[in-house]
């Protein structure tokens, strides 16, 4: 199995954590993210993130992911015993050019960032239309869940970990488009967690 090369343009890449059951998140309490955590941890989910930003250039955010994900990373900068692929990653999303799609804040309180009030269709379609490497969706659902409806994603990237959560909202709606979705990189690691990439075939 060989990883495709991009052929033209700018790529959609789109990546979330599921648990065994489909889900991103707790039915109680969405924004408790614990159940993650033995996972996110793991070498292979680091591993997995690496890859992900190694050719991306922009991050596309959500507003409630951008507050989470730009409050806590830019702290593991230098952070005593911090392993250094989180580091690592910590200095791109500080470095990288951010989208973040967002209806009530009025500009964006961090450095390298835009606020854009469009719909998430649209600001794709305009980011895909400049130059650049890929545009990497981190985590943030209602932004995927809008790419996924619009066939605009080019790369879909899964840590799955196994645990069940028992109900909470699932990733893939009923109702998306059709198509078939090509294998390029699997990985297994610690306490079962698995990583995919999959690229759209068109």
């Amino acid at each position: 199995m060989t990883e495709q090369k991009q052929t033209s343009g700018r790529r959609v890449v789109t990546n979330m954590s599921l648990s065994l059951d489909g889900r991103y998140a707790a039915p109680d309490n969405p924004l408790d993210m614990s159940w993650v955590m033995p996972y996110a941890v793991t070498d292979v989910s680091r591993d997995h993130m690496a890859g992900l930003r190694e050719s991306a250039t922009t991050a596309l955010l959500g507003r409630v992911n951008a507050e989470g994900f730009l409050g806590f990373w830019p702290t593991v900068i230098g952070m005593e015993g911090a392993d250094p692929r989180d580091e690592a990653f910590a200095r791109w999303l500080v470095d990288t050019d951010k989208v973040v799609l967002s209806s009530t804040l009025g500009e964006a309180p961090w450095e390298r960032a835009t606020v854009v009030d469009k719909p998430t269709a649209e600001v794709v379609a305009d980011l895909k239309a400049t130059e650049g490497g890929d545009i990497l969706v981190l985590s943030s659902a209602s932004v995927i869940k809008a790419l996924l409806a619009a066939d605009q994603v080019d790369r879909l990237a899964l840590t799955i970990f196994p645990v069940f959560l028992g109900g909470g909202p699932r990733l893939f709606d009923d109702g998306l488009p059709t198509g078939q979705w090509e294998l390029v990189r699997q990985a297994a690691g610690e306490h079962g967690t698995l990583a995919l990439v999959y690229d759209r075939v068109r």
